[in-house]
This record gives structure tokens, C-alpha cells and sequence, in this order.
């Protein structure tokens, strides 16, 4: 994967502007997964959600013989642009915990609400894993 970042533009901080893949291999594409933990319940706070949402990435990844090493895109969902920016340690942590250092291309988009009304964020993610 080729991470496009043009010399004379700043450096993105937490995401990257595009990535070039090519060669044969898999897509793998997820549902936007929510702060929701296996039995349905949501911590109240964002970060919190934040973190149990890409736990659930890095689980279906797994199933899918992928890492987030494999993400080639993100699409954030979120409830409240002052909760977020609030959250941003404790997402940030989440972020190392799960995805560690990798930064694939984002787009974070504020909305009204999700399905679940107690849910404040909802990420998709598109993956690609290189035949070996």
C-alpha cells in the first residue's frame, strides 16, 4: 500500500489523504460498527465507545484474515462534535491500543443521530489484504 501524501502539503495528523493498492487480493468491507459491547450495552462516554467500536473492528478483521495494517479506508459517524473533541486522549489511547500507528485515509462526519440512540459514533471500514 502507497501512502499519497504530496511533498509540498502538511502532513496530516491521524489520518492519511489517500493510499494507492494494487496487485491481486481481497477487499474486506464491514458494517459501520458502534460503541455497542457484545450484549448490546453502551458506556456513556465517547471515548469509551470509540474504543469498543474498533475492538470490534480489529475482531471482524481478524475473522477476515486481516489487521488494521489492511485498512485502506474509515468513515466516522458521530453525534457530537463537542464530545468528540473532549474525548480526543481517550481516543487517541483506543487508537494505539487497536490500531496502532497506522493512520489510513478518514472522513469523520457529524450527524443528528444513529440508529440506536444510545450510540454516539459508527465506523466503516474497507480493508484490502494482499494475496501472498
Amino acid at each position: 500500500m502507497q501512502i499519497l501524501q504530496p511533498a509540498e502539503w502538511k502532513k496530516p495528523r491521524g489520518f492519511s489523504h489517500g493510499v494507492v493498492v494494487e496487485g491481486p487480493g481481497r477487499w474486506v468491507v464491514l458494517a459501520g460498527q458502534t460503541g455497542g459491547d457484545e450484549t448490546g450495552n453502551y458506556a456513556p462516554d465517547m471515548a469509551a465507545q470509540v474504543a469498543t467500536a474498533l475492538k470490534r473492528i480489529i475482531k471482524l478483521l481478524g475473522e477476515a484474515g486481516a489487521g488494521p495494517e489492511h485498512i485502506v479506508r474509515l468513515t466516522w459517524y458521530l453525534t457530537s462534535r463537542s464530545e468528540y473533541e473532549a474525548a480526543g486522549a481517550g481516543i487517541g489511547a483506543a487508537w494505539k491500543e487497536t490500531l496502532g500507528r497506522n493512520f489510513p485515509p478518514s472522513t469523520l462526519l457529524y450527524i443528528g443521530g444513529l440508529v440506536d440512540d444510545r450510540a454516539k459514533v459508527e465506523i466503516e471500514v474497507t480493508a484490502f489484504v494482499p494475496s501472498a
